[in-house]
């Protein structure tokens, strides 16, 4: 489409250069442009949506002829929207090129609009932007001590609130870390089941307690459970001499989480658990019956293998092979192992709604809490918590932490003395309305933004598009 216009040239009498300006047609045209202003417009918009490469690329499609650095100097070149005065600020951290560099995003929580991304996320960092944005009257955090402390310096009439899905999450690790503990009370009431199938089945203990031992020592000569003992007893001999985890991480060259672990592991065993447990198998499903048919005399692997393929199993001959191995080397299949469930499965059903849960997952809870009086405690703790964050009764805060400080659950005593460290933001967040669920929404879109820029994050990019997008 082509507007032909008729436009009127004006004469400046004064020292202006050049003397003479050309009228403009208000919504279509500006000085110096290439575009009109829709088209114009268009161009800033693709560009805060899509960025470079991929805002360039619909641009063709829609009949556009601009390249991507074109794109990228159209928002760059817009104007940072006012801030004003927040009085309730979100905040959290986000990496813009993960282990190396890190910013904080901003949002004003009465309509959840990002106001500003700074690099850096410490507590001089969010300190200076209080100082020079006064008026912050709540300010809603994670759980980090730098953002508490930036708070308490840069605004400290302000209400810090302890963001409750942060809170959960700290609990659920804590929760992880006591079922990895006691995980062999789980392995104790699996075996005990498995004994009574034992001394049900044609009372024949010898070949059996071959073929079980066979398939435990199978697991424990892996190169991955031997690694773990040595490395464990290469930290505790460490530790004994009195070394700090900073200073066995830089004498063993570890990371700084699996010292931890291992520096503060009461035994080599509760290492061992996930090694023991083992992952999921496509056979799992039907080991009784592999199981039978082989004590039954029918040792063809070949066949049991056709037999369970028509069942629907999707296992390979090797790994039946694999399987079947050790009862062919003794001549017997043990009764099939009830395996324990895996700590992430009793994680999830401990801090699970009990309403939320199918038949069989509440049944397995209640042999998990029945099995282990350690995890029944910290299935009624995990209720009471939950109770307190949904109905926001932060008020009976302190007697829970009473009672687990008074528990024999150590990992969750570690969780109860970080809230203590925290009290009163930990008590606003389980008591009033603020949360930073907003502030997760937030930095997840702007993850999406960061991968349309290919991982390569301009800081100043980035932040246009989060707090100019619509």
């Amino acid at each position: 489409m082509v507007v032909e216009l008729t436009v009127r040239p004006f004469f400046c009498n004064g020292p202006c250069h050049p003397r003479t300006f050309a009228e403009q047609v208000e919504h279509l045209t500006s000085r110096y442009a290439r575009r009109s202003v829709p088209a114009a417009g268009l161009v800033t918009q693709l560009g805060l949506m899509l960025a470079g490469r991929p805002a360039a690329r619909m641009a063709a499609v829609i009949g556009l002829s601009v390249g991507r650095n074109t794109l990228i100097r159209s928002v760059r070149a817009l104007p940072d929207p006012a801030i004003g005065t927040v009085e309730v600020l979100g905040g959290d951290d986000f990496a813009v090129r993960r282990g190396r560099i890190y910013g904080t995003i901003l949002l004003d929580m009465a309509d959840h609009r990002p106001i500003d991304l700074f690099e850096g996320r410490e507590a001089d960092d969010l300190a200076a932007w209080l100082i020079a944005h006064p008026g912050v009257e709540v300010v809603c955090r994670d759980r980090g001590g730098a953002y508490a402390d930036g708070a308490r310096r840069g605004a400290p009439d302000a209400i810090q609130v302890a963001d409750r899905f942060h809170l959960w999450k700290n609990l659920g690790e804590h929760v992880k870390k006591t079922v990895t503990a006691h995980h062999a009370c789980l392995r104790q009431a699996a075996d005990d089941a498995l004994r009574q199938a034992q001394q049900a089945w044609d009372q024949r203990p010898g070949p059996e307690d071959q073929a079980t031992a066979a398939a435990v020592k199978r697991v424990d000569d892996t190169a991955i459970a031997q690694r773990i003992r040595r490395t464990f007893a290469e930290v505790q001999e460490l530790k004994a001499t009195g070394l700090g985890i900073r200073r066995l991480k830089r004498a063993t060259g570890l990371a700084k989480g699996t010292v931890s672990r291992y520096y503060h592991a009461s035994d080599v065993e509760e290492l061992l658990v996930a090694t023991r447990i083992g992952k999921s198998s496509v056979l799992d499903d039907y080991k009784p019956y592999i199981h039978e048919r082989f004590n039954a005399g029918d040792t063809n692997i070949k066949k049991i293998w056709a037999e369970i393929r028509a069942m629907g199993c999707t296992a390979a001959y090797s790994t039946l092979r694999d399987y079947m191995k050790p009862f062919r080397t003794v001549g017997a299949a043990p009764p099939a192992r009830t395996a324990a469930p895996k700590v992430g499965e009793a994680t999830t059903w401990l801090l699970t709604h009990p309403d939320n849960l199918d038949e069989d997952e509440t049944m397995k809870l209640k042999q998990v809490t029945a099995a282990c009086p350690h995890l029944a405690a910290t299935a009624e703790f995990v209720g009471r918590f939950a109770h307190m964050l949904t109905e926001l009764e932060g008020d009976q805060l302190e007697d829970w932490l009473t009672d687990v400080e008074a528990s024999d659950l150590p990992h969750l005593k570690t969780f109860a003395n970080g809230i203590r460290h925290d009290h009163n933001a930990v008590v606003n967040g389980l008591t009033l309305d603020h949360n930073s669920g907003a502030v997760e929404g937030a930095v997840n879109r702007l993850k999406v933004y960061k991968r349309q820029m290919y991982g390569r994050a301009n800081f100043d990019l980035l932040r246009k598009r989060v707090l100019l997008s619509p």
